[in-house]
């Protein structure tokens, strides 16, 4: 309900404007009357009215001078003037005071019914809007960690404009001085693909989240500063130190104390091993996106210095200071590999990869997306020769596509070099064994297995692979290559130039025949002999006996 103050110094119209009049149909309640001006602001400042119906002249303090305060103190409240005709020079102070309408002696029902339904629509229409807003700074004081964080984002990305930092500053809230000394830590998740990898969506954020706590709370033990998350698995602090606050090189143990007390407390509470990278010193906030730059350059040379450490910068090597400046990668060592692994030659093979890694560790700006690359062209390659050698095998195959892979999750030079030798070394015992007879006497030891357990009519591709040690798709493989013939084709085909033997024999009972060679059921061996001879084996044994 809104709340309305009559004024009036004639009690008969005070009394017939609230009493013959619904105010309640309009959602007014009459909430007191005054018979002069200075009454009514008593009553106005204490009540705080939303309508106020007042004539304009009274004794007094006249409509008009009580209108001007209750507009200059309280402008929300609307005011309807009741007036004679004659009052033509208070109508327009009236006017210059912006009164929601001007009401003439007698006070017509219908009229007053107009001019009241005016105003409540103005009241409505103020109070939804007043609503909105009050929703809206509800939602801006719930959505203000975001704000923050975007605007921190900001600073270490594109930058914000100088001529903004304060006025964002002092509307987020933020304890930070535009000039001021302050660098920027960046902490990275060692081992990210497999940290993601074995955990659900709601494991990750309570993950992330304890990481940024952890950070947080250290950093206010430490400096001063804020700490938030960039992205999967990588945490960025501003920080910052007062003018009259610890001096440069204090600050700079107090940010290795908290970068080592950061790393320590991660691996101790959450199993997880980080790598930490520290920028320079700047001087303000406008050059933060420098220093983020720096402290996630020096993330980024664990790929050759290992993970799980705290990189500064003044602890890299300048780039002039690299000798024979950035390593690349060509088709010389490439052809070397390949004419060691040709030649089977695993020494070599060490040698040249010891040549092409100490290159990629030499090339820090690139780091690993430059020495993945590298890795992909050598696999693709070894592939190539395989297929051309002869050599591929199922089990190099499935090698190769995990390793092109896993290529994607490794972080250090040291990993990669480990990945790549394990498969080299894989394809260059298969092309030793090809060279050296190896496969033509697993051919023999398969074929032993079978002369010995043709008549075994349960023997399989599995036993025969276990029998040699190796996998059923490996030893079917390997044979194929070799003979031209599956292995079934060719226990088939022992078995029926044994049945041939004896067929030719007449003492045996074809019953028996079956038996001896490792079938039970007659009709089947009789379009199996049929298939592979052109006659049944009781015409055989007619011609052959």
């Amino acid at each position: 309900m809104y709340r309305l103050l009559i004024v009036d110094d004639e009690p008969t119209v005070r009394f017939g404007l609230r009493s013959y009049f619904d105010w309640s149909s309009y959602g007014i309640e009459v909430m007191g009357e005054a018979d002069d001006g200075d009454v009514a602001l008593d009553m106005i400042e204490k009540e705080r009215p939303d309508l106020i119906l007042t004539d304009v002249r009274m004794p007094h303090m006249d409509g008009i001078a009580m209108s001007q305060q209750v507009s200059a103190k309280y402008p929300q409240c609307k005011i309807i003037f009741v007036s004679g005709h004659g009052d033509a020079d208070y109508m327009k102070s009236a006017l210059k005071i912006s009164a929601v309408d001007y009401i003439f002696k007698p006070v017509n029902l219908q009229e007053l019914g107009a001019a009241v339904k005016r105003v409540v629509t103005e009241l409505n229409a103020e109070r939804e809007e007043r609503l909105h807003q009050e929703e809206l700074l509800v939602k801006l004081k719930e959505g203000m960690p975001l704000l923050r964080e975007k605007f921190l984002l900001a600073l270490i990305g594109n930058g914000v404009p100088k001529l903004e930092l304060r006025e964002r500053i002092e509307f987020l809230g933020l304890d930070l001085a535009v000039e001021s000394s302050y660098w920027v830590m960046v902490i990275s998740v060692d081992d990210l693909a497999e940290v993601m990898g074995k955990r659900s969506e709601s494991d990750r954020q309570l993950l992330w989240y304890s990481v940024l706590n952890i950070f947080q709370e250290l950093v206010d033990a430490h400096l001063r500063g804020y700490a938030f998350e960039h992205r999967n698995g990588e945490f960025v602090g501003v920080l910052q130190i007062d003018a009259d606050g610890p001096s440069v090189p204090d600050a700079a143990e107090a940010l290795l104390a908290l970068a080592g007390e950061t790393r320590a407390n991660v691996e101790r509470w959450l199993k997880l091993g980080v790598t930490i990278g520290i920028s320079d010193r700047v001087i303000a906030l406008t050059d933060l996106a420098h220093a983020y730059k720096q402290a996630r350059e020096a993330v980024d040379h664990k790929w050759y210095l290992g993970k799980n450490r705290i990189i500064t910068m003044n602890s890299l090597e300048s780039p002039e200071s690299d000798a024979g400046g950035l390593s690349r990668y060509d088709l010389v060592p490439n052809e070397q590999l390949m004419s060691a692994l040709k030649a089977a030659d695993s020494d070599k093979l060490r040698e040249i990869l010891d040549e092409i890694f100490a290159g990629l560790s030499r090339n820090r700006r690139d780091g690993s997306k430059y020495g993945r690359n590298v890795c992909l062209q050598i696999v693709l390659a070894v592939g190539q020769l395989l297929l051309e050698l002869g050599v591929q095998s199922p089990e190099l195959e499935t090698s190769e596509s995990r390793l092109m892979e896993t290529l994607f999750e490794t972080e250090t030079a040291d990993e990669m070099r480990h990945l790549i030798e394990a498969y080299l070394s894989a394809a260059c015992e298969r092309i030793r064994d090809k060279r050296t007879g190896k496969v033509a006497n697993l051919v023999e030891r398969v074929r032993a297995v079978i002369e010995q357990g043709y008549s075994d009519g349960s023997l399989t591709v599995t036993e025969i692979g276990k029998a040699v040690y190796l996998t059923p798709t490996y030893v079917s493989l390997l044979f194929k290559q070799e003979t031209g013939q599956t292995i079934n084709e060719y226990l088939t085909q022992v078995r029926v130039d044994k049945a041939k033997e004896l067929l030719r024999d007449p003492q045996y009972k074809f019953y028996d025949i079956c038996h001896a060679i490792g079938y039970t059921d007659p009709s089947y061996f009789t379009k199996l002999f049929k298939k592979a001879t052109g006659v049944t084996p009781s015409v055989y044994r007619d011609t052959h006996a």
